[in-house]
């Protein structure tokens, strides 16, 4: 009788240990997603006027390379610093969603598909509001 009423006190004693490291995996994680998609093509596009004088390229690669790092990374961390399920979960939800952004920036760059339909679409609101 005892040892449970022990066994139950040590789970209740990590419960906000587990939701620091979830919270911390969240804002982390947030922090990179903002980094590698604003950050990223904002330091590397310098322009003159309306004249951009920086290479597209080079912003694809190191977003490329950004998104890839950062799904790796929490492929990492659920399969070693996660401990418990809820945690793995969340990490691979951040894989999950890396690798989703990753295939989307390749098929981009590759030119396998255009966002003209995106700009086509925003031009009407555009001209309409």
């Amino acid at each position: 009788m005892r040892k449970k009423k022990n066994e139950s006190k040590s789970k209740r004693d990590a419960r906000p240990a587990l939701l620091v490291l979830r919270l911390a995996s969240q804002l982390i994680n947030s922090f990179l997603l903002i980094v590698i998609l604003i950050g990223i093509p904002a330091i590397t596009s310098a322009r003159f006027g309306n004249l951009q004088l920086s290479s597209a390229p080079k912003a694809h690669r190191l977003t490329l390379w950004g998104l890839a790092l950062a799904a790796a990374a929490n492929a990492i961390a659920a399969v070693s610093v996660a401990k418990g399920r809820k945690e793995q979960v969340v990490c691979g939800w951040w894989v999950a969603g890396f690798l989703a952004l990753l295939a989307v920036e390749y098929l981009h760059f590759n030119g396998y598909f255009n966002f003209n339909w995106l700009k086509q679409a925003l031009l009407w609101v555009q001209s309409h509001f």
